[in-house]
């Protein structure tokens, strides 16, 4: 009764008005005021920007052009139009901020810069049926919207997602794919993972070796890996700009960096030859602190980092290094006396300063994980990646730095939502992180004085690192570990990114899978991959005969559940529960449910045992 109750008072709220239908955004705005009528694509529609808005202008016309018959036509420097989009940071005060109107005539979106533009065409998009997603025009659909407005807002200036492209390469276009479902759900920070032992993707034209030896591993037929041009690179930094989304590079050291000490020996305290990982391990190599030629190499790395990237962050990475070496190696013990450090750990927040205070005369700032600030002394303010538990903040907030909030426990998609034998081969050294516990992490709003200025989810690919299980099979153009990555972080990414931007008093777990139930046909029709959730029990009941009856409940929108009473494994065949139906079975194991999205696309099944009450 509780739930029906919630899911009845999140309806309410988000009708606003009588006779209007529902808006479904994720992530929730901060205000939402429904009006009465509809607001009806034209067949040729105007939009009217000022100049500076053209990208995003363009951006909406190519988006429109779904709907069938539409021809949009933009007018940069026009004031009136089918849908205006301005600049006013006199009226929408806080960065990334817009107002949505919509009426019967048109659409009229102010924003505080061009990031806030561009999230209220998210949210416009949001309130068109799915199929504007879709690459090719769609009939037979009512393109239309509810009439309202929204003020709208992110409660933290940093909601950020970290791709993992140094351990498995991804390409360029599926990084700007990458970037297309950040920027639909308002995340605006892509930290990639350039560098670590078992690739470097980055191209440095003074080291050609860290690309032409770095980059690969294996030999033969089982040789993988790649890299980024400069040219590539600044391809995607350019099209995240458009929206509203920062690329931050991160360039690991002191420790996973065998993929440079594989091109370049001397990097390393011992000098010896090496080969690029093809299993995952963290590699004892690091950087010689002690060779003022590996000084020299990083301090080119950064320079070719930042003339690439215009990112105001920059990652220096800095968590799990071994120190054996620095230990034994006598170079390193000599900078350790010079420098006045008495254990080699100290050694690395020497490093993290001169590093620091580089980047800051260059005018970025640095982010690290977390061990940037439990390894020696740091001079200078940084930002620190929390990727423990979201209390270890408190570090960060002592040593008067900030901190964004990746923890493991909560952000971490590369572990499993349960821990069923079922589930798709994951990262395991952490327990299972369901949709409702990544929703869970504690999180305040971002203020004047707060240590916390964001949240970040992180997807690493060394569960399939050049190995079989996710292969690609090139001769049929098959990429499975897009396909890997897409059912991992979808739904849960849409959680983080109401963590990031939808303040703490309005989050609300029920109201937020009420919404997500109607993002599952989004996300079909922007054909990315997800997992589908599965059959939920609204009611369960012991009859007088001693047997069990079950109400189940479908969690997303347009799809069925199909069953068995008979304990076999249920498919898209199977008999069809229709809604608010019971189903009775003499036993709960007998009962086999799963959902079905479409013919091929299916939930795990839950048995009748597993839906009982806790």
């Amino acid at each position: 009764m509780k739930h029906i109750l919630c899911l009845l008072l999140v309806s309410l709220v988000s009708l606003a008005g009588h006779g209007q239908p529902a808006v479904n955004l994720v992530p929730l705005p901060r205000s939402v005021s429904m009006k009465q009528g509809l607001f009806i694509l034209p067949e040729r529609p105007v939009i009217a920007c000022d100049a500076a808005l053209r990208p995003q202008a363009d951006w909406l016309a190519c988006r429109l052009m779904a709907a069938p018959r539409r021809n949009p036509v933009v007018k940069p420097g026009a004031t009136k139009g089918h849908f205006t989009l301005i600049i006013d940071s006199l009226s929408v005060t806080e960065a990334e901020g817009y107002r949505l109107d919509v009426s019967p005539k048109g659409v009229r979106l102010s924003g505080h810069d061009a990031a806030g533009i561009f999230y209220g065409l998210q949210t416009f998009i949001q309130l068109l049926p799915p199929e504007i997603y879709q690459e090719r025009a769609t009939s037979d659909v009512a393109w239309q919207t509810p009439c309202l407005t929204v003020s709208d807002a992110p409660a933290h200036p940093y909601r950020g997602y970290m791709l993992d492209v140094a351990r498995y390469f991804f390409s360029k276009d599926y990084i700007k794919r990458t970037i297309d479902h950040m920027a639909a759900y308002k995340l605006n920070k892509l930290q990639l993972h350039l560098i670590d032992d078992s690739g470097w993707r980055m191209e440095v034209a003074a080291y050609p070796r860290l690309t032409e030896v770095g980059a690969w591993a294996g030999e033969g037929i089982t040789r993988l890996g790649g890299y980024y041009t400069e040219a590539d690179l600044r391809e995607i930094v350019s099209y995240a700009a458009v929206r509203g989304v920062e690329v931050i590079p991160e360039i690991e050291f002191p420790a996973h960096i065998l993929s440079a000490v594989v091109a370049y020996p001397y990097l390393a305290c011992r000098g010896e030859q090496h080969a690029v990982q093809t299993e995952q391990s963290i590699s004892p190599e690091i950087l010689c602190v002690g060779n003022d030629s590996a000084l020299v190499f990083l301090k080119d790395v950064l320079d070719a980092t930042l003339r690439i990237f215009p990112s105001r962050y920059i990652n220096i990475g800095g968590d799990e290094a071994i120190y054996r070496r620095w230990e034994e190696c006598p170079r390193c013990r000599q900078r350790m006396s010079r420098e006045g450090i008495d254990k080699a750990p100290e050694l690395q927040g020497w490093l993290t300063n001169r590093v620091n205070n580089y980047l800051r005369s260059k005018g970025r700032t640095v982010i690290g994980w977390e061990e940037v600030m439990l390894r020696g002394k740091v001079d200078q303010p940084l930002v620190s990646m929390v990727w423990h538990q979201p209390a270890d903040s408190a570090v960060a907030k002592k040593n008067g730095m900030k901190a964004v909030l990746a923890p493991c426990y909560y952000t971490y998609l590369d572990f499993p939502e349960t821990g069923r034998n079922d589930e798709v081969k994951a990262a395991t050294w952490c327990p299972p992180i369901s949709l409702s516990r990544c929703y869970s992490m504690p999180i305040e709003d971002t203020g004047d004085t707060s240590t916390v200025i964001g949240v970040q989810a992180c997807m690493w690919s060394d569960q399939f690192i050049h190995g079989t299980l996710l292969q690609e099979l090139r001769q049929l153009d098959e990429n499975r570990s897009e396909r890997y990555i897409e059912h991992f972080i979808f739904p849960r990414l849409l959680a983080v990114s109401e963590l990031g931007w939808t303040p703490k008093a309005q989050r609300n777990y029920t109201g937020f899978t009420a919404r997500l139930a109607h993002h599952y046909r989004r996300l079909l029709a922007m054909d990315r991959g997800f997992r589908v959730p599965l059959p939920e029990a609204t009611e369960v009941r012991q009859n007088p005969d001693h047997s069990f009856s079950f109400r189940l409940h479908c969690p997303v929108e347009g799809a069925q559940i199909c069953y068995t009473t008979n304990a076999t494994e249920p498919h898209h065949h199977s008999a069809t529960l229709q809604s608010g139906e019971w189903v009775s079975v003499g036993k709960p194991e007998m009962l086999k449910a799963i959902v079905v999205v479409t013919d091929t696309k299916w939930s795990l099944p839950v048995s009748g045992t597993d839906l009982l009450p806790k």
